[in-house]
């Protein structure tokens, strides 16, 4: 990786919420090394943030699963597609496909996801509601290394919120994401910078001194 550049490719599938926030963060970071996001991939042709990005002077790219027969088939054309931007990691902000193993292990230790729970806990799909239907007093969300086993990569950062005797699935979820949109960008400031960084197959460092946990009681995203 260049000292003074961090490259990144994002996956997205809808709004892409995540992803605007960590190109506006890029935008403003004052670190001493500088990161770029090279393009932004969507498997749905309709995905809103596609056109955020191009407003932003990002390349975007459609690669529409609907084209191929399977999963093996979207997977190589998909990687193909990333391979031509060359990035340091792969961010997954929304992106609804399950990544075949040949793909992860072609993009291993480079692929990271934002999963919205507190992994282990629940992962897969309808987080939200899981977390309500269990009883659990705090939810969240992880950003993580992706491995061929769903949700289950080794973890980087972890960001709670409080579960609430009104909340339902879609109240639970806002909460959860106002702390998504900080979490991942300061993942990947830290990987800009050189304070998180993944070594070996699937080994995470994080510099003395930086936070990886969150929580969030009230208004405001408090480190512990």
């Amino acid at each position: 990786m260049d000292s003074k550049e961090c490259s990144f490719v994002i996956l997205i599938s809808g709004r892409g919420s995540n992803m605007r926030s960590i190109v506006t963060r890029m935008a403003k970071s004052s670190g001493p090394r500088r990161g770029k996001v090279c393009a932004v991939i969507s498997n749905n042709p309709d995905a809103n943030g596609l056109k955020w990005a191009n407003d932003q002077g990002i390349e975007t790219c459609v690669v529409n699963h609907h084209d191929y027969p399977n999963r093996d088939l979207f997977d190589k054309r998909l990687a193909e597609t990333i391979e031509k931007y060359q990035p340091d990691y792969i961010l997954l902000a929304g992106f609804m496909r399950i990544l075949t193993a040949e793909f992860v292990r072609k993009f291993q230790g480079k692929i990271i996801n934002i999963h919205p729970s507190l992994l282990p806990s629940f992962p897969g799909l309808h987080t939200h509601q899981k977390a309500i239907d269990s009883g659990v007093l705090w939810h969240g969300c992880t950003v993580h290394l992706v491995t061929a086993d769903l949700d289950a990569g080794p973890i980087i950062a972890q960001a709670a919120v409080p579960v609430l005797p009104e909340d339902d699935a879609n109240t639970l979820s806002e909460r959860v994401l106002s702390v998504e949109h900080q979490l991942y960008s300061e993942v990947v400031e830290g990987l800009i910078q050189g304070l998180i960084s993944i070594s070996g197959v699937n080994k995470i460092q994080v510099a003395q001194g930086v936070k990886t946990t969150f929580y969030k009681e009230s208004n405001n995203v408090v480190h512990v």
